[in-house]
């Protein structure tokens, strides 16, 4: 199964991990990416501390741990390689509205791109 399939069906829960240019590694909880149609995956993301440190380095790491007993899901080591503000796409793709204030509602979004450079089970070595 590619990973557009795998994304459309599964529901679980996701981690990103990134860092900065330091070494200083930030989690946080997000969403199913969107896999486009060049095999890339897309995320939004607000102007925080994920998406800053993706400006000073692009590696990330994201981990999706599908619903259901047992640990059933994948790790992505992932390379940013672009990413846009505000945009049509973006807009196009989100899955929720942003109600409140609270919730992030007038603040900058951003879609980010990357490429997959290796895909792994969640456990174990994939080999």
């Amino acid at each position: 199964m590619n990973l557009a399939e795998y994304f459309e069906k599964a529901k679980g829960l996701g981690v990103m991990a990134t860092a900065d240019n330091k070494g200083k590694v930030d989690m946080a909880v997000y969403s199913r990416p969107h896999v486009m149609e060049d095999n890339t995956l897309a995320f939004i993301m607000a102007d925080r501390l994920t998406h800053l440190n993706l400006q000073s380095n692009p590696q990330a790491a994201f981990l999706f741990k599908e619903d259901g007993p047992g640990y059933q899901g994948k790790r992505l080591i992932l390379t940013k390689i672009r990413e846009e503000e505000n945009s049509e796409l973006l807009d196009s793709l989100r899955r929720r509205a942003y109600l409140t204030e609270r919730e992030g509602a007038g603040e900058s979004k951003f879609i980010v791109f990357f490429k997959v450079e290796q895909e792994l089970p969640l456990i174990g070595s994939g080999n």
